[in-house]
C-alpha cells in the first residue's frame, strides 16, 4: 500500500473525507522560535501536505498536514485549514517547473518544498481546480439565495449586502496549471513521480555493493596483519568468495533494474510529448 493510500484510509476515510492529492514537503525556510529547544528536537518525521474535500453538502476544500515519524506506520494530523482561509498560493516561478512554492493563508504564511517538481505542480493544479470549483458553488449559492429578497414598496432600502466572498489569488503560477488540458497534464506529472520515486528506491541500494566490498577488503587486511593459521585462510578465501558472488549477483540485478527504468523513462517521454501534441491539437 503506498503512503497517499495509507494516508487516505488512516486520517480521511474516518472524517468522511475524500483524499484528492498528498505529497511530500519540507520547510523551505525555518520559523523563529526558541533555537536551543530546535536544536535537542532531532528531525525524524516526514511531513505530508494533503488536500481533501468532505462527502457532505455543501462541500468543504481541506488543506491537511500529515506527519509520520521514520521506522513506523504511525500517521497523525497536525493542522488543517479551509479553503476560505487560504488567501494566496504563490507558484514562485511561472516559467518552469520548480518544487517551491507558498501558501498564504489569514494569519500564517508556510513556505514549503516539495519532494520533486512534479509532485509540487500536480499539488498546485488539483488545488487550483478545487477552488474554483469550490468557489464557482458559492457563488451560485449566493445568488439563488439573492432573488427570494422582494421589495416592499415605500420600505426604506436595505444597504447592508453579502458582497462576493474572498477567493483565493494564485500568483506566479504556470499557465498550464490552470489550462484546460489538465487530465494530461496530471498524467505527465504521475509519470514524472512514478520515475522519480523508482530513481530514489534505486540510489541507496547502488552504495551497498560498495561498501560491502570496502568491509570486505577491510576484513582482510586486518586479518593479514594478524598472520592467521591456515584453516582462517581458507574460511577467509571462502569469505571472499562469497562476497564476490554476491556483488556480482546483485551487479546483474542492478543492471536489470537500471534498463528497465531507462525502457520505462522513453516510453513515459514518448507518452508525453504524444499527450502534449494531443493537447495542442484540441486547443
Amino acid at each position: 500500500m503506498n503512503i497517499q493510500s495509507a494516508i487516505s484510509r488512516e486520517i480521511f476515510a474516518p472524517k468522511d473525507e475524500k483524499l484528492l492529492v498528498a505529497i511530500e514537503v519540507r520547510r523551505r525556510t525555518k520559523r523563529k522560535g526558541l533555537s536551543f529547544l530546535n536544536a535537542s528536537r532531532k528531525r525524524d518525521y516526514l511531513t505530508y501536505l494533503c488536500l481533501s474535500v468532505t462527502n457532505s453538502k455543501p462541500a468543504q476544500v481541506l488543506i491537511t498536514k500529515v506527519k509520520r515519524y521514520r521506522g513506523t506506520r504511525q500517521l497523525a494530523k497536525r493542522s488543517q485549514w479551509s479553503v476560505e482561509q487560504l488567501r494566496q498560493v504563490n507558484g514562485i516561478n511561472p516559467d518552469k517547473d520548480t518544487p517551491e512554492f507558498d501558501l498564504v493563508f489569514e494569519r500564517t504564511t508556510d513556505q514549503w518544498v516539495a519532494s520533486s517538481a512534479a509532485e509540487k505542480c500536480m499539488f498546485v493544479q488539483v488545488l487550483y481546480h478545487a477552488c474554483q470549483n469550490y468557489w464557482e458553488a458559492k457563488l451560485a449559492q449566493a445568488n439563488s439565495a439573492s432573488p427570494g429578497d422582494q421589495k416592499v414598496p415605500g420600505a426604506p432600502e436595505n444597504k447592508k449586502s453579502t458582497g462576493a466572498p474572498s477567493q483565493t489569488n494564485f500568483v506566479n503560477c504556470q499557465q498550464k496549471l490552470m489550462g484546460d488540458a489538465c487530465s494530461v497534464n496530471m498524467v505527465i506529472y504521475r509519470c514524472k513521480i512514478f520515475l522519480n520515486r523508482m530513481k530514489n528506491s534505486m540510489t541507496p541500494n547502488q552504495g551497498r555493493p560498495q561498501r560491502e566490498a570496502a568491509a570486505a577488503v577491510k576484513a582482510s587486511r586486518s586479518r593479514s596483519r594478524s598472520s592467521p593459521s591456515p584453516p582462517a585462510v581458507r574460511k577467509m578465501g571462502n569469505m571472499m568468495r562469497r562476497a564476490s558472488q554476491v556483488l556480482s549477483e546483485r551487479g546483474e540485478r542492478l543492471m536489470r533494474a537500471d534498463d528497465k527504468t531507462s525502457h520505462l523513462l522513453h516510453g513515459a517521454k514518448q507518452f508525453a510529448e504524444a499527450a502534449q501534441k494531443l493537447a495542442l491539437k484540441q486547443i
